[in-house]
């Protein structure tokens, strides 16, 4: 197949929770600002019919502030729907007649994991899946076996260039910005190496808990839910090599190299924590082990990252919300003016959210006779937060048959092989008071490379 445009959306789980918060705002913004005009398909087992399908849609655009109902209408005269059981080969038949003369349909499985494979089949032997695209949602797996084997199922059906796989956080504007300004500007890369980084840091902090979540998080955790996926993804966008030529796959050809260089994390490496209340949330297990917080130290074994370690942290009931990276710079080699120069004077920091701006951080001189310094931060940049949602342009990539925005066989399972040693009840966990920035062990993980870096509210 030729990378031609897909011809019809089709997702499955129309009435669920995803489609009402992402999927449906998304799919207008494709349909008002990019021309979408092929037919939209729902699919769910919910005795609906096409009207509250149309119902549901408009509801979940005025939820998002749409409020122009002949903008509604366009998307709303494009849907279609499908009611039934995903175990029925009727409903893929039904289906394929909805389809009518598509020929390379987008196939969105808004569903549990645990039903990839049986709609996968279905679409297959409907005759659905030929020349077809396949959209899924992490969790790609709830290990690394899992996630091969998922991927050996799914190859039953659809090639891996025909396979999407979706991770909401590769959209963010941000999170696209860090490789950007990597490799846009030439000054960075002379000194984006061991010979002048001390350190990196990524903190994602969350100021809520797991809400009505239980269930789902205590079967999931911190590492599985936004470290294997997120913030790996995040480390590899700062410090992957530069993609050479032009075709889509050379950043993910660069992404899959950092990450298969990433040392598995070790017991040692890890400090995982839950906060107090936990367990008194709706879903959770009595005694549950399950961390809100985790904080690990990771080592690149590659030339231009030998022995600058990279620590990450991640946790709910933090002080605030907010997603920053930290590139740290090494001291000057000598005190030319007998000052003892910090730690933690240079550096550079990402911000990814909830705003956005780009920080480095110098010591400028003091005003006064004397030769002494004091540590600022320059704003390189500030951004509003202003910038076309993430399931918008991860969708219209696939679409396009664009993957560069999306995970690939290898690079998951790179991903899951980093966790993978330490996933479930391998290591302690601390208890930590919510609005704390969690357990104390965690700054044991930083032993000769200063503290933390906290995020502000600002």
């Amino acid at each position: 197949m030729d990378d031609p445009r897909s011809d019809a959306v089709v997702f499955f789980g129309a009435t669920g929770d995803l489609a009402y918060k992402q999927i449906f705002p998304a799919l207008l913004g494709l349909v008002r600002d990019e021309g979408l005009s092929v037919p939209i398909i729902g699919v769910a087992k919910a005795g609906w019919g096409l009207d509250q399908l149309k119902e549901q849609a408009a509801d979940s655009l005025k939820h998002h502030g749409v409020t122009d109902d002949g903008t509604i209408r366009k998307l709303t005269d494009l849907l279609r729907y499908v009611d039934g059981d995903y175990n029925d080969d009727a409903t893929f038949n039904a289906l394929r007649k909805q389809l009518g003369d598509a020929k390379h349909p987008l196939h969105y499985l808004a569903v549990p994991p645990s039903l990839f494979g049986t709609v996968a089949e279905g679409l297959a032997k409907s005759g659905s899946a030929e020349d077809g695209r396949l959209v899924i949602e992490k969790p790609f797996g709830h290990n690394r076996e899992s996630s091969r084997e998922l991927s050996r199922l799914l190859a039953k059906f659809f090639p891996e260039d025909a396979i999407f796989r979706i991770d909401h956080y590769l959209g963010k504007e941000p999170v696209q910005n860090i490789v950007y300004t990597r490799f846009a500007n030439s000054f960075l890369e002379p000194v984006w190496n061991r010979e002048h980084v001390e350190s990196i840091q990524i903190t994602m902090a969350e100021d809520f808990g797991v809400q009505d979540r239980g269930h789902f998080y205590d079967e999931t955790g911190a590492i599985r839910d936004v470290v294997q996926n997120h913030l790996l993804q995040v480390l590899a966008q700062l410090t992957m090599d530069p993609p050479t030529g032009e075709e889509h796959e050379a950043m993910r050809d660069q992404k899959a190299a950092l990450l298969k260089a990433v040392r598995p994390l070790d017991p040692m490496s890890v400090v995982r924590g839950q906060y107090d209340g936990y367990q008194s949330v709706d879903g959770v297990r009595p005694g549950s082990t399950v961390e809100t917080f985790v904080a690990v130290r990771l080592l690149i074994e590659s030339w231009r990252w030998a022995g600058v370690p990279i620590f990450i942290r991640a946790g709910k009931r933090l002080p605030v919300t907010a997603t920053e990276v930290t590139v740290r710079f090494k001291r000057p080699p000598r005190e030319t003016f007998n000052e003892v120069v910090p730690n933690k004077a240079g550096h550079m920091r990402f911000r990814i959210s909830p705003d956005v701006s780009i920080g480095m951080g110098v010591r400028v001189k003091q005003p006064g006779e004397r030769m002494v310094g004091q540590d600022v931060e320059m704003i390189l940049t500030e951004q509003r937060p202003s910038f076309m949602p993430p399931y918008q342009r991860l969708l219209g990539d696939a679409i396009r048959g664009l993957g560069e925005l999306f995970g690939r066989e290898d690079i998951i399972d790179a991903q899951w092989r980093v966790v993978n040693d330490v996933l479930d009840n391998v290591t302690p966990v601390y208890r930590y008071k919510p609005g704390s920035w969690g357990p104390d062990e965690a700054d044991a993980l930083l032993d000769g490379h200063g503290h933390w870096h906290n995020p502000s509210t600002s």
